[in-house]
């Protein structure tokens, strides 16, 4: 963890201290559900960049259409 990251953590456990409990569940339920969607965005976008090139045209004009 970068130290600038560290500083900023630190800070918002202090403010996080005087939240009830039950917020805090809440704030950690939030957090996890941010980091899932975050993964599952990075898992999503990595398996969209592969794949076929999708075309009604040959082969040979689309490399015309390349070259002009």
């Amino acid at each position: 963890m970068r130290h600038s990251d560290q500083n900023v953590v630190e800070a918002f456990a202090e403010l996080f201290e005087g939240l009830s409990s039950t917020s805090k569940l809440e704030l950690i339920e939030s957090l996890s559900k941010s980091i899932r969607a975050e993964s599952s965005k990075k898992e999503e976008d990595f398996y969209k960049s592969f794949g076929a090139f999708a075309s009604e045209k040959s082969a040979e004009e689309i490399i015309n259409e390349i070259k002009a």
